[in-house]
């Protein structure tokens, strides 16, 4: 079967909070009509981001299309759950026409890539692309490497470096990983941080790889999808700090849920989350949260201080209405004291 007659999937990779879900929002609903389906990998059993883009309502990408992998990394679950899910897509009577993977903000690509040689698909499937998303404003301030212009010169004299951040790693794999870059909350940015981060961003890159400014992950249909790559052909192009592994696990980050009781106001939540985050060594947070007198749910997300939050839709009228929240850290969150702040 010709690459031509495959379904073209596209990844989507990025870390923690720098926009994947809204981009991949976005996506459906500019769609056009085309049809689409979606694979989104949770870290945590609580499907936010699953939840987030089945409350689109696209026709073309109805609720039946939207598959949610929880409770584990996609790119340490392959055969167990993302193969299935992508043959479960592919063997449905009205078939997509193009796939969207969102990964976990701690997945690391290539593994994914990788498993399109698998077989059981690969006759069927192809990657057009891995689209990796950066949060811009985050770079800029340092959150992934404490003197990035010192470990970029330490690179340039010993490529086989270690590197001691496991976060730094993760964010580096998705860039050498990419086909596309999408430098997200450029508002957020001087003029002088969108030139430094892209400059930092091209040393790292192992190739020739477009990057596009975006603000609330708008980027174009006709950009995302379509770049042909052919991915899971090209993996020598695609270094990783990870080759050598058969396999890695997420030791370094701990996640856990906070039920979270009717809040008088989204005001209140904000206030208390971010001094939580102020505490504590909190990477993200995000989740959805009752206030009173409202029939909305409200719709809060975390990326170190910076929040945001949304009505996004109704509460299920056959369902109570109970908040929850998803923390994630490096090793040794402080759960009690963390619950404590936020429930007060």
């Amino acid at each position: 079967m010709t690459t031509l007659a495959k379904v073209p999937c596209t990844i989507v990779t990025g870390f923690l909070g720098a926009g994947k879900t809204t981009l991949v929002r976005h996506l459906l609903e500019n769609a056009k009509g085309r049809r689409l389906a979606v694979i989104v990998n949770e870290f945590g059993d609580v499907g936010i981001d699953g939840e987030i883009l089945k409350s689109c309502g696209i026709e073309s990408c109805p609720e039946d299309a939207i598959v949610e992998l929880a409770n584990g990394c996609i790119c340490c679950t392959v055969a167990d759950d993302f193969v299935p899910a992508l043959k479960s897509l592919l063997d449905r009577p009205n078939p997509p026409e193009h796939i969207v993977i969102e990964t976990s903000g701690l997945a690391l690509p290539k593994p994914l890539v990788k498993a399109f040689n698998w077989p059981e698909i690969a006759s069927r499937v192809t990657v057009d692309g891995v689209v990796t998303v950066v949060d811009g404003a985050a770079v800029a301030a340092g959150r992934f490497a404490d003197d990035p212009e010192a470990i970029a010169r330490q690179r340039a004299e010993d490529e086989s470096l270690d590197h001691d951040n496991p976060l730094e790693e993760v964010f580096e794999d998705q860039l050498l990983c990419a086909d596309l870059v999408i430098l997200n909350k450029s508002d957020l940015m001087s003029a002088q941080q969108r030139q430094d981060v892209t400059a930092e961003i091209a040393r790292t890159l192992p190739r020739a790889v477009k990057l596009v400014e975006a603000q609330n992950g708008q980027v174009p249909i006709a950009v995302l999808l379509g770049l042909g790559a052919e991915a899971e052909s090209d993996l020598g192009s695609r270094p990783s700090h990870h080759e050598l592994e058969g396999e890695h696990d997420h030791d370094d980050f701990d996640t856990f849920i906070v039920d979270l009781p009717v809040f008088d106001s989204p005001q209140v939540v904000v206030d208390r989350l971010a001094k939580a985050t102020a505490a504590h060594d909190i990477l993200r947070m995000k989740g959805f949260v009752d206030i009173a007198g409202k029939p909305m749910r409200l719709l809060v997300q975390g990326v170190g201080a910076r929040f945001q939050h949304q009505y996004d839709r109704r509460w299920p009228a056959d369902a109570a209405r109970q908040g929850r929240l998803v923390v994630i850290g490096e090793k040794g969150l402080d759960k009690a004291g963390i619950e404590a702040l936020i429930l007060g």
